[in-house]
């Protein structure tokens, strides 16, 4: 689904890696390259189990900091299937698939279908 000014939303799948089996879906979720974290509702988070690790500070756009809670999912999106850390979201917060996501998954943004690609062949280090 399009948005205004080049954005657009997918559908995500999460899931609790420490319990594999049961997974959440959630629909429209803004797919932005600017946030390193992804950001899900809190509540989807906590009905899979997935534990609250680590909490982080963020600076928003006009220059305050809020701190959120992240934790461990695997998150599901494109076909594709990634481990990453995600932000636990509370009321009014978007939903959005970060940068670190998307590079777990190995995608990245066609500006001009506005769609998820296969992000090809990844560096890898050689031996010397």
């Amino acid at each position: 689904m399009s948005d205004p000014m080049g954005t657009f939303r997918i559908a995500v799948e999460i899931e609790n890696p420490a319990r594999p089996g049961p997974r959440r879906g959630l629909g429209e979720v803004l797919v932005d390259t600017g946030p390193e974290l992804s950001w899900f509702p809190a509540a989807v988070l906590e009905s899979l189990g997935i534990e609250r690790r680590t909490i982080w500070c963020f600076r928003q756009a006009d220059g305050t900091v809020l701190s959120r809670w992240t934790g461990p999912a695997f998150v599901y999106a494109a076909g594709r299937t990634a481990t990453d850390d995600v932000v636990f979201g509370e009321p009014g917060d978007l939903v959005l698939l970060g940068a670190r996501s998307l590079e777990g998954l190995n995608l990245r943004i066609d500006p001009v279908s506005k769609r998820l690609v296969d992000a090809g062949p990844v560096p890898a280090a050689t031996a010397a």
